[in-house]
């Protein structure tokens, strides 16, 4: 059985030793107890699974966990949807979530607020004119899917939060 090591929302974790072509869902989910990332389809096409991997260069994206094996996580530093929050506290992005009642059954919200995180991120460091915000947004989350299609609220609780600070976009 192959070690994997990697780091997840900040704290390290492994060697631990993982059966052949375990899932890095199954992972997280079975040998870690992080429950927070969620299966959907099982076939990388939803996104619910999608946790944030973060570059050397300082920059960060996501993947799908669901068809991913464990070993390609191996050495990476990754964030999931339970390290966005920090001593209890809501980010403005989670905030924005509950303010806009941006889920329904919640399914797919870990998924979509990982990648709205990436954009802000992406935001920070690059921003980009005002005109093209709400087509940066829909490129930004297209591909997750939401079965209770509140993409409107997913879409609006980002824009908020990009909105709510001009340094994420040139006037």
């Amino acid at each position: 059985m192959p070690p994997v090591s990697l780091t997840i929302n900040g704290r390290s974790h492994g060697p631990i030793e993982v059966r052949e072509g375990l899932s890095m869902n199954d992972f997280l989910r079975e040998v870690l107890g992080m429950t927070g990332t969620k299966f959907g389809c099982g076939a990388a096409q939803c996104l619910s699974c999608a946790v944030i991997v973060d570059h050397a260069d300082g920059t960060s994206s996501t993947t799908p966990t669901c068809i991913a094996p464990a070993t390609d996580f191996d050495t990476l530093a990754i964030r999931t949807v339970e390290g966005h929050a920090t001593n209890g506290e809501l980010t403005p992005l989670q905030k924005s979530f509950v303010a806009h009642f941006a889920f329904q059954c919640g399914y797919c919200t870990p998924g979509f607020l990982n990648e709205g995180q990436v954009l802000l991120e992406r935001l920070e460091r690059a921003p980009i004119p005002r005109v093209d915000l709400e087509r940066t947004i829909a490129e930004a989350l297209d591909g997750h899917l939401c079965r209770c299609s509140g993409y409107v609220k997913y879409h609006q609780a980002v824009r908020d939060v990009v909105l709510a600070d001009p340094k994420r976009f040139l006037t």
